[in-house]
């Protein structure tokens, strides 16, 4: 989920509070406005200036030329779904419910850090120190039903969201300490004792629902019950679990606003679910459906040959980006005995090869990840110096002293070092550790039971790439199984921390904040449905998620992330894979892109059909 739309639209969402934290915030009406406070303005920029004056016509990643109309086909690997409700923890969510039938106060753009410009809301107002916001909505806005959208219904939505929503809202709007519906088209958040300055665009991104189509429906228990939205899409038609059809909003209130004009042009777009990706790849191919983004490497370099490629029938790009990687690999559930002392963790690390499946799995197309903010200036490198040390020495008598001392490199086998060295060097972390080898088994030297741990999988063909890592903790006489599951599955299990070992990407902004609660904050470790899959509860990662969250400027922002990333580095949660800073696509060529792509890379809602 980069910062155009940082609340969640990943395959596992979730980002929970601690119990004190998920307080109802106090709600009241006021029949006057404020008078002499801050002027209303049509955007809001987390750090800096704003991009885009008042007035402007259209983003510039954007063809506001583009003609309207066609089917946008697309495809979806999964076991298909059961809810059209994204914004519960209930049930798997349809593709795309989120994106294309509720709209949001405010909308982002993707060539800034983290900016936001006016979409339900006609304007915003906020004090320098950011302390409360207030949207002014406009009077145009209008339901799918035709209803106007008002007040109300944005104090509505704030609260069933907190109160009945998926626990990451509650985390995410925590610190709204106050709700005031000023008018009908007028409501004002106010903060508690924080510096976040986020908050008002954090709340600008909040999914605006209808407060009288909720009023006799069971918010958590929506089901398959096509709701009323607000977006540019409505849902048209369904097969449950199997395929669902958006249909354009002909009357569609927004579509002349600047944050939407140039996008949104497909009359209906239509996904069908597959349960595996070589089937899905080949109905791509025959023409099932139109784009693709290919995330094997394998696939990329071999399967996108034959007479459609050769023609031009189907495009193959590869295309640039700009924003942060974020982190993927393996990831360690420290709540689990067999992961709880960093030194095992950090001892695995060895026996994954990088180098090696590189040049025999991806065809050298990756890069190593050494940081959690990957392809950003976030990463940290190097030692921690100037600011970003002095965040650093406030904590060293807590820290793994070589957070100080040893720059963070994942093990690998580049230049004279070979796997024999690094499974010695895990050997020498093992028995620091208190195991030891005993008839052929790394077993603990208190306890005598061997090192065993599963790796949980959905993608069959990430096996290739675990195998080879479990086979090489085989010969230290670690016991590594890898249970395949189908994807339901794996989201209950996942959601409940019902695993050893997961491969999973943690995604990351260009600004980051609120969100960083999501992954880190030891209110998350242990409530169902975080995204602190790794299980963090450290007072250190908790006052430098705050530290982050509250930065005044992007400098400080950029040092306090920097020493954020540093401290979870040594920590050792994650056996870091790798990255690559392109969108690798394929799609038919009746499908046109903008000649611009924004820094965080490509958009499907800004292309359209060319006729």
């Amino acid at each position: 989920m980069t910062k155009t739309r940082k609340a969640p639209h990943l395959t596992l969402p979730g980002l929970i509070t601690s119990l004190a934290l998920m307080a109802t915030p106090f709600f009241s009406f006021a029949d006057d406005h404020h008078e002499n406070g801050p002027a209303p303005v049509h955007g809001i920029a987390m750090h800096g200036e704003l991009k885009y004056p008042e007035g402007f016509s259209h983003f510039d990643y954007v063809n506001p030329e583009a003609p309207k109309g066609g089917t946008l086909k697309l495809s979806v690997v999964s076991n298909g779904f059961d809810s059209f409700n994204p914004f519960v923890i209930r049930g798997v969510a349809a593709a795309g419910v989120s994106t294309y039938v509720y709209d949001t106060l405010m909308e982002s753009s993707s060539d800034e850090p983290f900016s936001e410009y006016g979409l339900i809301a006609e304007s915003v107002e906020f004090p320098e120190d950011r302390r409360y916001v207030i949207f002014n909505l406009r009077e145009e806005a209008r339901f799918q039903d035709g209803t106007p959208i008002t007040a109300k219904d944005v104090e509505f939505s704030h609260r069933i969201l907190t109160t009945e929503g998926h626990p990451f809202y509650r985390n995410y709007y925590a610190d709204v300490s106050k709700v005031t519906v000023e008018d009908s088209h007028r409501i004002r958040f106010d903060f508690g004792d924080t510096e976040n300055r986020e908050l008002p665009l954090i709340l600008g991104q909040m999914p605006i629902l209808p407060a009288h189509y909720w009023e006799e429906r069971e918010f958590a228990r929506n089901g398959l019950d096509i709701p009323v939205g607000s977006g540019p899409y409505r849902i048209g038609s369904f097969d449950a679990g199997r395929s669902v059809t958006y249909e354009l909003v002909e009357d569609y209130w927004a579509k002349d606003l600047p944050v939407r004009v140039g996008r949104f042009n497909f009359q209906r777009i239509q996904y069908e679910y597959y349960n595996d990706d070589t089937v899905a790849l080949e109905a791509f191919k025959a023409g099932n459906f139109d784009f693709r983004q290919e995330t094997s490497a394998k696939n990329w370099a071999t399967a996108y040959t034959g007479r459609r490629f050769e023609d031009g029938r189907i495009v193959r790009e590869a295309i640039p980006h700009q924003r942060p990687s974020g982190m993927q690999g393996f990831i360690f559930n420290t709540r689990k005995p067999v992961f709880s002392d960093p030194k095992v963790r950090q001892a695995l690390a060895y026996g994954f090869d990088f180098q090696w499946a590189n040049r025999n799995l991806f065809f050298d197309q990756y890069t190593r990840t050494n940081s959690y903010f990957e392809n950003s200036e976030l990463a940290s490198s190097g030692l921690p110096q100037g600011p970003e040390l002095d965040i650093l020495e406030r904590f060293r008598d807590q820290l793994n002293p070589e957070v100080f001392t040893r720059e963070y490199t994942p093990p690998d086998t580049s230049d004279s070092r070979s796997m024999r060295d690094n499974l010695r060097a895990a050997m020498e972390l093992l028995n620091e550790a208190g195991y030891s080898i005993l008839g052929g088994k790394m077993v603990h030297e208190e306890s005598g039971k061997q090192l065993s741990f599963e790796v949980l999988l959905f993608q069959k063909s990430f096996e290739r790439v675990v195998l080879p890592f479990t086979r090489n903790l085989e010969r230290l006489g670690i016991d590594v199984t890898v249970r395949l599951v189908d994807s339901n599955q794996y989201i209950q299990r996942v959601r409940s921390f019902d695993f050893d070992m997961i491969t999973q990407v943690l995604p990351q902004s260009d600004s980051p904040g609120n969100e960083q609660r999501e992954y880190w904050h030891s209110s998350t470790a242990d409530v169902s449905g975080s995204r602190n899959f790794m299980g963090v509860n450290d007072p250190v990662v908790d006052q430098l998620v705050d530290m982050v969250i509250q930065a005044p400027d992007r400098e400080q922002l950029v040092h306090r992330v920097r020493a954020l990333d540093r401290v979870l580095l040594h920590s050792h949660y994650v056996i870091p894979h790798w990255h690559l800073t392109k969108d690798r696509v394929a799609y038919w060529n009746h499908l046109q892109r903008p000649e611009v792509t924004p820094k965080n890379g490509i958009d499907l809602n800004n292309w359209w059909i060319n006729r």
